[in-house]
This record gives C-alpha cells, sequence and structure tokens, in this order.
C-alpha cells in the first residue's frame, strides 16, 4: 500500500512538474482551455493543466523581414528589381495567435505585394529622388493591414534598386549632356563677365589720357623678355607726329 501511494504521489507530482511552462521576458502565452482563448500569460512560470490547457508562445521582440527581391513595373513603364526590409513587432499576442495563421509569412507575403503596388504608382525619377518618401508610404500601408492582426510595422526601408542595363546607359548619357550643359552655361557667363570687365577696362583707358600709351608700352614690354622675337606694333599718329616733330627739332639744333 504504501508503494502505491509513493508511485501515486511521485505521478502526480510528475505531472505537476510536467504542466509548468516557463514565459520569458520577451515572449507572452496565449492560453487556451479545451480549444478556446482564456487570457494572456505574462513572463514567469505557469501552470498549464495537461489535456486541458494548451499554451502558444509568442516573441514579442522587433523582427527584420528581408522582403525577396522584386520585379516591378513603375508608372512610366520601367522595368526594375527591388527589395526592401520590414521592421515589425507583436503588440497583441492574442491577434497574432487567433487572426493569423502565420504571422510572419504573411507580413513577407503583404510587404512583397505593397512594395510592388507602390513602385506602380510613381515614376522612376520620383522612386530614386524619394525613396524615404516611398518608404514612409509603404510603412503606412502595411501598418493598416497588419494592426488587425496585433502586429506594429516599425519601419520598412527600401534597399536596393536594380535598373535594366540599357536604362542605366540611358540615364548616363542623360547625366553627361547635364553636365555639358552645366559646362556650356558655365563657360558663357565667364565669358559675359569678361565681356562686362574688357568694356569698363576699355572705358577706363579711353577717358584717361595717355592709360593707352601706356598699356601698350607694358605689353611690349612684357612680349619682349624673349630676345627672339620680333615685335610689330602699331602706334597712333599723334605720336609717330611727335616723334618726327622731335626728331626735326633735334637736327635743327
Amino acid at each position: 500500500m504504501t508503494y502505491i501511494i509513493m508511485i501515486v504521489l511521485l505521478l502526480v507530482l510528475f505531472g505537476v512538474l510536467s504542466s509548468i511552462r516557463q514565459v520569458n521576458e520577451y515572449q507572452r502565452g496565449v492560453l487556451f482551455t479545451f480549444g478556446r482563448f482564456t487570457r494572456i500569460v505574462n513572463p514567469g512560470l505557469t501552470l498549464v493543466l495537461p489535456v486541458v490547457q494548451t499554451m502558444s508562445k509568442v516573441d514579442i521582440r522587433t523582427k527584420a523581414v528581408d522582403v525577396p527581391e522584386q520585379d516591378a513595373i513603375t508608372k512610366d513603364n520601367v522595368s526594375i528589381k527591388v527589395n526592401a526590409v520590414v521592421y515589425y513587432k507583436v503588440f497583441d499576442a492574442a491577434k497574432a495567435v487567433l487572426e493569423v495563421q502565420n504571422y510572419a509569412f504573411a507580413v513577407n507575403q503583404l510587404a512583397s505585394t505593397t512594395m510592388r503596388n507602390a513602385v506602380g504608382e510613381v515614376t522612376l525619377d520620383e522612386l530614386l529622388a524619394s525613396r524615404a518618401k516611398i518608404s514612409e508610404s509603404l510603412e503606412t500601408l502595411l501598418g493598416q493591414a497588419t494592426n488587425i492582426w496585433g502586429i506594429k510595422v516599425e519601419n520598412v526601408e527600401l534597399k536596393d534598386i536594380e535598373l535594366p542595363e540599357e536604362m542605366k546607359r540611358v540615364m548616363a548619357r542623360v547625366a553627361e549632356a547635364e553636365r555639358e550643359k552645366e559646362a556650356v552655361i558655365r563657360k558663357s557667363e565667364g565669358e559675359k563677365h569678361a565681356a562686362v570687365n574688357l568694356a569698363e577696362a576699355a572705358k577706363t583707358l579711353s577717358d584717361v589720357p595717355g592709360a593707352l600709351h601706356l598699356r601698350t608700352l607694358e605689353t611690349i614690354n612684357d612680349v619682349s623678355a624673349d630676345q627672339s622675337n620680333t615685335i610689330f606694333f602699331a602706334m597712333p599718329l599723334e605720336i609717330l607726329k611727335g616723334i618726327e616733330g622731335f626728331a626735326k627739332k633735334y637736327n635743327a639744333d
């Protein structure tokens, strides 16, 4: 009789120990009794009655989902490949278990579809220039769909946008043309400024008596630094007449 009691006690003890479940700090337990949702189990030790009760653990930490590369067509009919990463976390463990069969798989598939749809609503230039804005739009769209699953989308980031080789060559030609255009504009602006400065210099030289002659002599002095050069230059008639008069006066003396 004693042995029987000991065996029964051991079985009861084993049953109690096997019914104890541990829920970690980053988890929440969803407890079912006879198949019906009973309550959310907080971190710690809890007793789950065999056969009568079952419990599913849900990880409530932030998760990163790498959305596989997707083929998409932009609004201006350009075929591209794009991928993204989605950060989300479970804020209601009960909904994550009751409302969707596999919330991780569901978020992945929803992100892929939503990303293709979002890319199809913008042009290629808008996609390349406003990636942050499109990421925010994706975050909003995903959040609206996943809230009913007890899931909060925290952030969405477009990672890579792969263009066809033909489009890369076209964009390179466009960029080169833009640089050439900018160079021509800058050169013309420089010539305009130079013309204005030359006009002001010419006006100054013409207004000051003898200034033009001094400038001419200075230029001749700069050029004459090389003794192998032969210099021909024109002189105003006034200077020639002055030299001629000086020569006649010198000969007369």
